[in-house]
């Protein structure tokens, strides 16, 4: 994509979450209130209301696909070609199936799945990169409508930074150990 598609797909992009969190927040309102979420799902724990997801969403759409694209541009691969890297579809899709996944098993009392699904996210971090910035922002807009924007975006930056730590650790010490392994032949 050429640099002037890349902006304008960051205005669309960013502006359709925009209406849509909108959409929900005015739906939720006049439909019971508008939820507000505690840390810890204890009730006695502070609360976050999700007025926040529409500061937030919009947010992080924009920084985020920002940074995307600054990936992209300074891509030596980058060839103006009409769509996104083929990487980077793949982890925002499999990362908004994952978010999708979570969500759902958690809204419907399958607890056995999200307590699952957890630890072998960090499991998938020792072969995959997950805290590209698509897998982060695909996470948090597909668990913002059952957990509100600010605790996806919590456990998504956590995740990120522990994935990132997981998947930089393994690869450096398995390129140790094999320089290693070349040396004593």
């Amino acid at each position: 994509m050429s640099e002037q598609q890349l902006k304008q797909f960051r205005i669309y992009f960013t502006g359709a979450v925009t209406i849509i969190i909108s959409v929900l927040l005015v739906w939720q309102y006049f439909n019971g209130g508008v939820p507000v979420h505690h840390i810890l799902h204890r009730a006695d724990m502070p609360g976050i209301s999700n007025w926040w997801g529409a500061v937030l969403l919009p947010g992080l759409s924009w920084f985020l696909l920002g940074r995307i694209h600054k990936r992209i541009i300074d891509s030596p691969e980058h060839n103006n070609e009409q769509t996104y890297p083929r990487s980077v579809i793949i982890g925002f899709t499999a990362a908004l199936v994952y978010g999708t996944v979570f969500s759902a098993s958690f809204a419907y009392g399958f607890s056995t799945i999200t307590s699952i699904m957890f630890p072998w996210v960090l499991v998938l971090a020792i072969f995959f990169k997950l805290y590209k910035e698509e897998c982060v922002l695909a996470v948090i807009l597909s668990m913002s409508f059952v957990f509100g924007a600010v605790l996806p975006t919590v456990f998504a930056i956590v995740v990120g930074l522990v994935s990132a730590l997981i998947y930089h650790l393994v690869h450096f010490i398995y390129s140790r150990t094999s320089a290693l392994m070349m040396k004593t032949r």
